[in-house]
């Protein structure tokens, strides 16, 4: 499929607003993988496709979580917000027939972060939080953190997250730890600490 194609198929999915919002998610990736070396369009076709869950109903989510064979940890179970990217990473392969490990790979740690991540998935978390629609307080910072450093910027955003989640009383995701904690050891082994 063209991107155009996959864009379409994104579209069906999604309500109007997050449509938008994968567009944006897009463009920004494009942009970040163009400054620091990953595929261009990869990255573009991980930020349209990066949320086609998001807008399906929760029930629909688990059935495509267990027909693919996904066991949810008490953590993911009980924090609705991680399954869209588990799900959509499970569509993209089981039903559009995405093969690309790193795209797949991407997608399925977009909101969570996960230890040992690649260039790839980098830039699409970071996109996810910076893209063009987003206007939540410190936004305009992280979008110069984005810029200066993937590894700042995912600290920022991994912060931002788990505060907001501890907030809400919900479970933060293992993976977000090893995500920080891989984005701090790389910040201070560059700093030579």
């Amino acid at each position: 499929m063209t991107f155009e194609q996959y864009e379409q198929e994104v579209k069906r999915h999604l309500t109007q607003g997050r449509f938008y919002h994968s567009q944006c998610v897009a463009a920004e990736a494009e942009k970040l993988a163009r400054r620091y070396g990953a595929d261009p369009e990869k990255a573009r076709l991980c930020g349209i496709l990066h949320d086609v869950m998001k807008d399906t109903p929760p029930q629909e989510q688990l059935k495509i979580l267990e027909k693919s064979g996904i066991i949810l940890t008490v953590a993911q179970r009980r924090n609705r917000k991680l399954w869209h990217a588990l799900s959509g990473a499970a569509y993209l392969r089981d039903e559009l027939g995405i093969a690309d490990q790193e795209i797949l790979g991407a997608v399925e740690c977009h909101t969570s972060g996960k230890g040992g991540m690649s260039l790839l998935d980098k830039v699409l978390f970071v996109a996810d939080y910076i893209s063009a629609d987003r206007d939540y307080p410190g936004v305009e910072e992280l979008r110069v953190t984005a810029y200066r450093s993937l590894e700042e910027a995912m600290v920022e955003g991994i912060r931002f997250t788990v505060d907001e989640l501890m907030g809400q009383e919900l479970p933060v995701a293992a993976e977000s730890i090893e995500a920080y904690n891989d984005a701090i050891i790389t910040l201070q082994e560059q700093k030579g600490a």
